[in-house]
């Protein structure tokens, strides 16, 4: 079986091939996330790696918080660990990729005392060959791709990065997307261009994104049926207390936006385009210095400098610019969407998949 968590070529190990015998090993190990895995036979990792773009052999990078050598192999094994199929292999290989972009800052958002967690969202024709969900429930439970590709992510993370609970992983709470959280844009639903687009890819591209999010705030707008109804709701929603967006904007954080469909629908039909949203957002998702001030992480607080942090009415905005709201349409029927509240250091990477 290949063992996932060491530095250069992954070793092998000899081991009952007993389903429950490899699972208290694993276990014991510290190479699971608390729920059964599949065991990594040689065969089985090769068939993996067959599905990809990659030999194994291939060095991907250097991914902290411990700066494991990440090899196409140990990816593979911790894909099937995590259940994944064959086919499903280059979304993974790519959504490891995306992590390894400096700007995401993977060893941060895995090792914050805030507990965040990459949320992966894939855009483009592979979501429907391998079934990867985006409509009806997308962010919940019951669908493998889903399930197992964002699962085999985070098992890189902790068996490959070393981001363990308890050593280098200091999650206060964390929150279950470190389980797993994976869903694919509602192409067929988007008023707008798809999300590939928007980040500067190909029509024809598939491709998955990343940001690290420290939870999903679901928004419900069942009253208002105007563009502008449902995006004062959303902004709304943002102007809280306690969130640390608001006080550390110096990197450039990215905050999710995932609408649901209907709300889309109502906000693009009444002439607002993506870049409309993302402005709106900028300009009335703030808070006045005098709500933030002594609360939070002020005093540890990193703003530009035009920012008026003596001045009581200044008005902060959530993030710095309007593109740094990452905005996507997924999901089914019904009155909802949710903002994606980010870990301070972070910000959106995006990596084309090959097949």
């Amino acid at each position: 079986m290949s063992e996932t968590r060491t530095v250069g070529p992954a070793t092998r190990i000899d081991i009952d091939n007993d389903y429950v015998a490899v699972n208290e090993y694993f276990h014991q190990q510290g190479w699971s996330d608390g729920l059964p895995v599949m065991p990594p036979t040689e065969d089985a990792v090769a068939a993996m790696i067959v599905g990809g773009p990659l030999p194994g052999d291939q060095v991907l990078g250097v991914m902290p918080p411990v700066n494991g050598t990440v090899t196409v192999e140990k990816v593979a094994a911790n894909a099937v660990m995590a259940g994944c199929r064959p086919d499903y292999f280059p979304v993974v290989v790519a959504g490891v990729k995306a992590m390894l972009q400096p700007k995401y800052n993977v060893g941060s958002v895995s090792t914050t005392t805030g507990g965040a967690a990459p949320c992966f969202m894939v855009s483009g024709a592979i979501a429907d060959k391998i079934e990867i969900n985006s409509g009806t429930a997308c962010m919940g439970s019951g669908f493998r791709a889903n399930a197992t590709i964002g699962r085999a992510l985070r098992l890189v993370i902790r068996n490959i990065a070393g981001a363990v609970p308890g050593e280098m992983d200091k999650g206060t709470l964390a929150f279950p997307g470190r389980y797993s959280l994976l869903f694919a844009e509602n192409e067929e639903r988007n008023p707008w261009d798809p999300l590939r687009v928007n980040r500067g890819f190909g029509q024809e591209d598939s491709t998955i994104s990343v940001i690290g999010i420290r939870g999903i705030h679901y928004i419900n707008e069942g009253a208002q049926e105007t563009g502008l109804g449902n995006l004062e709701t959303i902004a709304g929603s943002m102007r809280r207390m306690g969130l640390v967006n608001y006080l550390h904007q110096s990197h450039r954080t990215a905050v999710g936006l995932v609408m649901g469909p209907e709300h889309a629908h109502e906000i693009a039909k009444d002439g607002f385009s993506r870049e409309d949203v993302q402005q709106y957002l900028f300009e009335h998702a703030r808070m006045p210095v005098r709500e933030l001030a002594s609360r939070s992480y002020w005093n540890f607080r990193k703003w530009p400098r035009e920012y008026e942090a003596d001045n009581p009415d200044f008005m902060v905005p959530i993030v710095y610019a309007p593109e740094d709201f990452v905005i996507t349409v997924a999901g089914g029927d019904g009155r909802h969407s949710a903002w994606l509240s980010s870990w301070y250091m972070t910000q959106c990477s995006t990596e084309k998949i090959v097949t």
